[in-house]
């Protein structure tokens, strides 16, 4: 039997699922449970001008343990994207479904609800308060979910991030990779299913970025969560097991 014969079968369903893909937004990945589903997603906003489309029909499904980047160019609705994804924004057409539950049509209680028990964040910017210190603002998504002990795991990974000798230090006197380190601890500790994370080294130099992108990595990877990262950085991208692009506002690649 020629090659060519024993690679038609594989060609051939290698473009069956390529069509699905390019049809859907999906790639499916029967092995491991869907924890985000994405069907028709649209954002509109009203302008005096008239009314702006920033998302028109995106859809995709990320699994469990996926780590998957958004990119695409400014304006393209990435950060819009996030958004929806994590229940920050109501969509205007379509649905996000996350580990079953639709999010997308809960009220802002219910989504803030979900927030609290599924989801972390990392900013660009922090977003840490600063009138806590690094230990109290780590310490604070615990509480705000009625842990008893917040302390004790606070404590614990932010050694595990390095700063177990600046829990007493507050924003203003740490460096901007030390409190991306407080941020990426902030996150981690409620032990949340799906973490997203809005262009994580935006702030830091190319040095201190690379250096919390493998600590992010590192602390995915043994928490097991699902990561969706927004950036512009290709070598970041490439990273990620997947990478979902838009652009002007729709799906190109999934």
């Amino acid at each position: 039997m020629a090659v060519s014969d024993l690679a038609a079968p594989i060609m051939a369903d290698e473009l069956a699922q390529n069509d699905e893909r390019a049809q859907t937004g999906r790639s499916p990945d029967p092995a491991r449970p869907i924890t985000l589903d994405v069907r028709g997603l649209g954002k509109r906003v009203s302008l005096p001008s008239g009314e702006l489309t920033i998302l028109d029909g995106v859809g995709f499904s990320i699994a469990k343990g996926d780590t998957v980047a958004i990119v695409g160019a400014s304006g393209s609705g990435k950060s819009t994207l996030l958004s929806l994804l994590a229940g920050l924004d109501s969509p205007s057409a379509g649905s996000v479904e996350l580990d079953g539950e639709t999010i997308s049509a809960l009220d802002e209680d219910g989504r803030a609800r979900v927030r609290g028990e599924k989801v972390g964040f990392v900013f660009q910017s922090f977003q840490l308060l600063p009138s806590l210190t690094a230990l109290e603002n780590v310490m604070l998504p615990l509480e705000l979910r009625g842990d008893r002990d917040a302390q004790a795991p606070a404590r614990a990974i932010l050694d595990k991030v390095g700063l177990g000798q600046r829990l007493d230090h507050y924003p203003r006197q740490l460096s901007g990779g030390e409190q991306q380190r407080v941020a990426l601890a902030r996150a981690f500790v409620t032990r949340p299913s799906l973490l997203f994370a809005d262009e994580p080294t935006g702030n830091l130099d190319t040095h201190t970025g690379q250096a919390i992108i493998e600590l992010l990595f590192q602390l995915n990877a043994d928490a097991g969560t699902t990561l969706i990262l927004v950036t512009h950085d290709d070598h970041l991208a490439a990273r990620c097991h997947r990478c979902i692009r838009l652009d002007s506002g729709r799906l190109v690649q999934a």
